[in-house]
């Protein structure tokens, strides 16, 4: 029998050569499957089609996605007999669509609450069986519209400060402390499969940790559902203490609670007091808007070193986080830009201007690959 052998170009030999040994390159969701979710907080001008480079980031490195303005209170639920859903509908297709984890954000919240919420016709506080009804009404409508399609809500956002102490908002001011059980029994009867979490920033201070744990756990103790307990990770240069942050990890999980690292953001510029009395609009913009063409090499090299750290520290303790959200995909899109002064340039996000992931990551995933 005559065998006949194709000729095969050393060009070809090469390629499939290549092809047998490269290792496709890896994604954030790739690299952090055995530890938790990563997500990132989303706006209508992405959802809408506006924005197909953050898109493809979106779709590519994440799993989870929160919604970043579109549930708040004054934009879901504008007046009291008027619900707007076209936005949150559409973020919940777009999770779907992309089989991602949806995050609902936020159900309680004293800012950006719509105006009617907690006042009667002519200005004044509700009664409190009013407000409690609003609130009923209010949660259970919401979660009932997207039961089934939204993985966990943040039932209640931001109510207790540095001190320990209870917020002074609308909710607490006409109900108390019983304003926050109330919000979670209500989640709890709107959608009983639904996780549902509360959620705060400087999670880190000492007294705000031990209010928490005392909260959550008597929470809890009276026959409350509550699966987790979200710290909003708005970093600086220098804060948090990485010791305190990581002990208050360990505390909020010691509840039986999951942790949840939200809103993660780092500033790459000095920590300014926004109360500064800086007189001189030059001196005043220096101060706080150093870098309006771009971190110095290191500056950015200080700042992906220190993103790293918590990433280790993440990474140590997945164990018990179970979500991990970039408020964010990318450094213009940023909330960070201008604030606390219009014009103000940052850089807090895992992705730069260009849409190219920032190298501490970068390394991470190329690491992965080359193991």
């Amino acid at each position: 029998m005559r065998k006949f052998v194709l000729p095969v170009s050393t060009a070809t030999l090469l390629f499939f050569s290549a092809c047998a040994t490269e290792k496709a390159e890896p994604t954030m969701k790739e690299y952090f499957a055995n530890d938790f979710l990563i997500g990132a907080a989303i706006n209508m001008n992405h959802v809408k089609g506006n924005d197909p480079k953050s898109d493809s980031i979106v779709r590519r490195h994440f799993n989870s996605i929160v919604a970043e303005n579109c549930m708040k209170c004054e934009e879901i639920h504008p007046a009291e007999d008027t619900y707007f859903w076209d936005d949150a509908d559409a973020f919940v297709d777009y999770g779907q669509r992309n089989n991602m984890a949806i995050i609902g954000h936020t159900l309680i919240w004293h800012s950006q609450l719509a105006p009617w919420f907690a006042v009667d016709s002519v200005g004044n506080p509700v009664a409190p069986e009013v407000l409690k009804q609003r609130m009923h009404d209010h949660i259970t409508t919401v979660m009932t519209r997207y039961k089934g399609k939204i993985k966990g809500w943040d039932v209640v956002n931001e109510a207790i400060v540095e001190d320990g102490s209870y917020r002074k908002s609308p909710f607490y001011d006409i109900l108390g402390e019983e304003f926050i059980p109330l919000a979670f029994q209500y989640a709890h009867e709107a959608d009983p499969d639904a996780e549902l979490y509360i959620n705060d920033y400087a999670m880190n201070v000492p007294a705000k940790r031990e209010a928490y744990v005392k909260l959550v756990n008597d929470m809890k103790s009276k026959g409350l559902r509550i699966d987790g307990i979200g710290m909003q990770a708005h970093m600086g240069m220098d804060y948090p203490d990485f010791n305190e942050f990581e002990k208050s990890i360990e505390a909020y999980a010691s509840t039986g609670c999951n942790v949840m690292i939200t809103e993660w953001d780092m500033s790459a510029l000095p920590t300014v007091s926004r109360s500064a009395n800086i007189s001189d609009s030059i001196v005043y913009n220096t101060v706080f808007n150093p870098y309006p063409d771009g971190l110095p090499a290191d500056l950015a090299e200080r700042w992906n070193c220190r993103m790293d750290s918590v990433t280790d520290i993440l990474l140590r303790h997945s164990d018990v986080i179970s979500r991990v959200t970039a408020w964010g995909t990318h450094d213009g899109m940023s909330w960070k830009n201008n604030f606390p002064m219009k014009g103000r340039v940052e850089y807090p996000l895992l992705f730069d201007r260009d849409y190219n992931l920032k190298p501490f990551m970068e390394n991470r995933l190329a690491e992965s690959t080359a193991n």
